[in-house]
């Protein structure tokens, strides 16, 4: 068993409190490897935010969770390296499909911990939430629940369509499970495919696809019957058109990829919305500087050369949401 305080990582329970009453959201970035989680330390230290890493299953596969537990650790004393005397860091699973993979990730120190229920029916779901809770909390790791289903693909997570949270269940799930957040749907999507044209309409200014607006009215109703209860929004990268026409230009083929737009995340990062996931964007901005720096110098193969512009990219990228999108900056 590893006491994630051991490593120097702390639960999102404060820094949830913080940034509801604060009108903020706290940035939670995926990561997989070594460049990624750099990114998003520097980022964290340059606009002195609080930051949430999170991996999920494949994620944790692929890197391997003995890797994982002394990555999290670096990354604090990394961050004290960097000049933060007192980061605040949280290594959160996201998308846990069961009680096994929760209980695991708590027990190799992971400071928060996601039990994603939604695909069964509502009384499986608040079972085995409760269950992820009572074992979580007896660590003081904190749990996120999920109501409502979202559309996309990430990683194993994969459904064909959404469906709204319903604000009639969120009391009673909430009470029954005693989850410490609550992950809602309300129109956002994972992948960088979050909606087909069909759901699009076109903007005649640029040609480019916009998206179907987020349903703020359940978000409103949910409020409405859980005041001041830290809700989270998965699905939420934007999708930076700019990276998608640079990966196409130097010979990827992403078609019609569209995010969620940036004054809509900003809309809800000022609500009670507390945690705003961010995975596609970071993948995005990896792959346009790699393809961009291969293309330009065909004579490079170090992986140091090409790498080193991707993690920069991505460390802008992540500045940039911490500080126009999620508000979470100076909050140290």
């Amino acid at each position: 068993m590893v006491d994630y305080k051991t490593l120097g990582l702390v639960n999102t329970r404060e820094m949830f409190a913080k940034a509801v009453s604060g009108g903020y959201a706290i940035p939670a970035f995926n990561f997989n490897n070594m460049e990624q989680m750099q990114a998003i330390v520097q980022a964290a230290v340059e606009t002195k935010s609080p930051v949430i890493m999170q991996v999920s299953r494949g994620a944790r596969d692929y890197a391997n969770a003995t890797l994982l537990r002394y990555m999290a650790e670096g990354a604090v004393a990394y961050a004290k390296e960097l000049g933060c005397e007192n980061p605040q860091i949280v290594l959160h699973l996201d998308h846990g499909d069961s009680f096994e993979t929760c209980k695991s990730c708590i027990d190799s120190g992971f400071s928060s911990v996601m039990i994603d229920g939604s695909a069964l029916p509502y009384d499986e779901n608040v079972a085995v939430t409760r269950r992820v809770v009572e074992y979580a909390h007896r660590f003081d790791v904190t749990v996120e629940g999920e109501l409502g289903v979202l559309a996309g693909v990430e990683d194993e997570v994969s459904a064909a369509e959404s469906h709204y949270t319903k604000p009639e269940e969120v009391v009673d799930f909430v009470t029954k499970t005693g989850c410490d957040s609550l992950a809602i749907s309300i129109g956002t999507s994972h992948g960088a495919y979050k909606f087909t044209p069909e759901q699009c309409t076109v903007d005649p200014a640029t040609g480019r696809l916009l998206p179907p607006p987020l349903a703020f009215d359940v978000l409103e109703a949910v409020e409405k019957q859980l005041p001041g209860f830290p809700i989270v929004l998965h699905g939420s990268s934007s999708v930076p058109q700019d990276e998608v026409d640079t990966i196409n230009a130097y010979g990827g083929a992403l078609k019609a990829a569209v995010g969620i737009p940036e004054e809509q995340l900003r809309k809800a990062a000022r609500s009670a919305v507390c945690k705003i996931n961010i995975d596609s964007d970071s993948r995005l901005a990896m792959t346009a500087a790699v393809r961009k720096h291969l293309a330009e110098h065909p004579d490079h193969f170090d992986p140091r050369q090409y790498l080193k512009p991707a993690r920069e990219n991505m460390r802008r990228m992540y500045v940039h949401k911490i500080v126009n999108v999620l508000g979470s900056n100076n909050k140290l």
